[in-house]
């Protein structure tokens, strides 16, 4: 088992790489050439800048044991495909009940925003939003590691 991240633009990085230490899970984190990162614990692979490049990064390390921290919705839709755990920044636990809403709220979105209308971006990150986070990730390392 180990913790994959699609750490582009992961806000809880440091409470994933916190928990993971106390748990002695591993944590690859995946970002393309634009960011850096070494927090002296996770193993980092960085790829091109090319739409979706650290998606399908991700997806070809991925196994069915292992945990991704992800805001994108359809790298959730593959992870629990392929029978693997998933959960986004706000502690949102991606399942197979809510990912078909999820990805339609995503296509009207898209649709309004290519007609030229708009829509409502993500509200401000919150202490509340962390919290809420690591609670749930916690949790999911917890059963995660009685699973084992």
């Amino acid at each position: 088992m180990q913790i994959l991240v699609d750490a582009d633009a992961c806000p809880v990085k440091h409470i994933i790489v916190r928990l993971a230490k106390q748990h002695k899970i591993p944590v690859t984190m995946l970002m393309d050439t634009a960011h850096v990162l070494n927090d002296g614990y996770s193993s980092v692979v960085t790829v091109d800048q090319q739409a979706d490049s650290v998606d399908f990064a991700l997806i070809s390390l991925l196994t069915r044991s292992d945990i991704v921290v992800t805001q994108d919705y359809g790298l959730a839709a593959m992870v629990i495909g392929k029978g693997a755990k998933a959960m986004n920044q706000n502690g949102l636990v991606f399942t197979n009940d809510n990912m078909d809403k999820l990805l339609m709220e995503r296509h009207i979105g898209k649709e309004i925003r290519r007609r030229g209308g708009r829509t409502k971006g993500a509200p401000k990150r919150t202490k509340a939003d962390d919290t809420r986070f690591e609670a749930v990730f916690a949790e999911m390392l917890a059963s995660a590691s009685t699973d084992v």
